[in-house]
């Protein structure tokens, strides 16, 4: 599951800086709003590759995904694409879970069998 989340996390690391930058033509919006709110999620991102297996980290990384459909108040685009990470992000803990419980699985077997094989010595 780590693996798929992590990767899931940076790609949303490159679209916040992406969308940063988009946000930043918006007359409204000061610089230094535009990339403290940025550096923050960039950086919340990236932190979460390294406790998506820790307690709470799935629901910090569901915070995340809510805050980047939520920047579609800033940058419409962002919309679609908060959209499409969260599913990406269902998609990750979900069959990262089921993938993890297979090797889990796959190593009970593989110690079971062994153990029960008699030594040819």
């Amino acid at each position: 599951m780590r693996m798929l989340c992590a990767s899931t996390l940076i790609g949303e690391f490159f679209v916040i800086g992406f969308a940063g930058l988009v946000a930043m033509k918006d007359p409204d919006l000061s610089a230094a709003t535009v990339w403290t709110v940025c550096g923050i999620l960039m950086f919340l991102s990236v932190l979460l590759c390294g406790m998506v297996t820790r307690p709470g980290g799935i629901a910090l990384g569901w915070a995340l995904q809510i805050a980047l459909i939520a920047s579609g108040f800033a940058v419409p685009t962002m919309f679609f694409l908060g959209a499409v990470f969260a599913a990406l992000w269902w998609a990750s803990v979900h069959y990262g879970r089921k993938i993890d419980e297979a090797k889990a699985r796959f190593a009970a077997q593989t110690a079971q069998s062994g153990s029960s094989t008699p030594d040819a010595a």
